[in-house]
Formats: C-alpha cells, sequence, structure tokens
C-alpha cells in the first residue's frame, strides 16, 4: 500500500473502520462486519480479509437513508420503518479482492455501506459486508476516491 495515499483499515477485532490520509488518521468510526465470521466463500455471508481497492462508488447526493438494491435508488428509509431486512443505505463503496485468497470479492458484493440497523454498530452483525451508521458513511464517501486501497484485518 502507498501511505502517501488515502487507504481505509477496517479492524474486525475492535470493530472499527479507519481512514488514513498518508500517515495521518482523518478519522475513526464504529463499524459492524459478518455476524457469521470471516471467510471467502460466496454465499457464506461471511467477511473477507486482507487487501481491497474502492472499485467503485455508488449513491453519490443521493438523500441519507436512500434505499439501494442492485446499487440502484428504490426508496428512502425513515426509522419509523421496521423491517427485518438487512437494506443498504445512503452510500456504497463496491470492494474488489486483490489477493487470490480474496480474489471473488467483487463477485460476492462486499461493499461498505449504510444501515437500517444503526443500533449494531459495533459488533459483528452484517451478511459480510462492512456497516457503517449513515452519517458516517456519507462522510467516508465523500473523503474516498475510486481506487482507494482497503485492508481488512482480524
Amino acid at each position: 500500500m502507498n501511505l502517501s495515499q488515502p487507504r481505509i483499515e477496517v479492524s474486525v477485532g475492535t470493530q472499527s473502520l479507519v481512514l488514513w490520509d498518508g500517515i495521518r488518521q482523518v478519522k475513526c468510526w464504529p463499524c459492524s462486519t459478518s455476524k457469521f465470521g470471516l471467510g471467502y466463500i460466496e454465499g457464506s455471508n461471511k467477511t473477507p480479509l486482507g487487501g481491497f481497492l474502492v472499485r467503485e462508488k455508488h449513491g453519490d447526493g443521493a438523500p441519507a437513508g436512500t434505499i439501494f438494491k442492485s446499487r440502484q435508488p428504490v426508496g428512502l428509509w425513515t426509522e419509523d420503518i421496521v423491517t427485518p431486512d438487512d437494506l443498504i443505505l445512503s452510500r456504497i463503496l463496491w470492494l474488489d479482492g486483490v489477493e487470490k485468497r480474496n480474489a471473488n470479492t467483487w463477485q460476492r458484493y462486499i461493499y461498505i455501506h449504510g444501515t437500517n440497523d444503526e443500533r449494531s454498530i459495533g459488533r459483528p452483525a452484517s451478511h459480510g459486508c462492512i456497516r457503517l451508521k449513515n452519517a458516517a458513511m456519507i462522510e467516508l464517501f465523500d473523503l474516498t476516491p475510486v481506487g482507494t486501497a482497503v485492508w481488512i484485518s482480524e
């Protein structure tokens, strides 16, 4: 990783996501990784480890709480909407694995995204993706260019 460029580090152990600019920590947010653990198998709903790149960004300018299906806006979530669904909200950073072990990440649709279950942030609760509170997700999205390196570690 080039330390003079922005990068994202996700710690599964501390359930935190840190944005770096070179050697300067820009921001640290609590996050949520998979409640099913760590892994690389398609359909496992597990969070993969290792090195990634932000390959695509979706949701620029969308209202906070925008619901995405297949990366397209389909509605607006508000806190009074109760659903058991794990919604993808506000913004999406779509990750692409750069190692042999995580090379299928793109095809697994592993994202960093906002959530309708903000109370779970800070503990493993996702279906493989990295979830942030919606305000944090919008802030991260605005600070993260396509091509940003991401490292997910235990």
